[in-house]
């Protein structure tokens, strides 16, 4: 059975309910987000957690809040993927 080119022209086309696909460059940034904010909590934890701990020195547990954030970010991210 012979096909139309109307559907073809149909599958690239989005509707007003549909949302497009993300881009390229979304799903690695989210991905990177996340694992970012855990390797920052991480490394916070294994250089001592005081004043002088790592990653920021002198902000002590606000690289805990850092992290954390950062991570947030990434998992708000995971809300928009197509």
């Amino acid at each position: 059975m012979a096909r139309s080119g109307k559907d073809d022209e149909q599958l690239a086309e989005y509707g007003e309910s549909e949302a497009a696909p993300n881009p390229v460059w979304f799903k690695p940034i989210m991905l990177g987000l996340m694992i970012l904010g855990l390797l920052w909590v991480i490394v916070f934890y294994l250089s001592g957690g005081n004043n002088v701990a790592l990653p920021i020195p002198g902000i002590g547990a606000w690289n805990l809040v850092i992290g954390f954030a950062i991570a947030f970010v990434g998992f708000l991210m995971t809300t928009r993927w197509r």
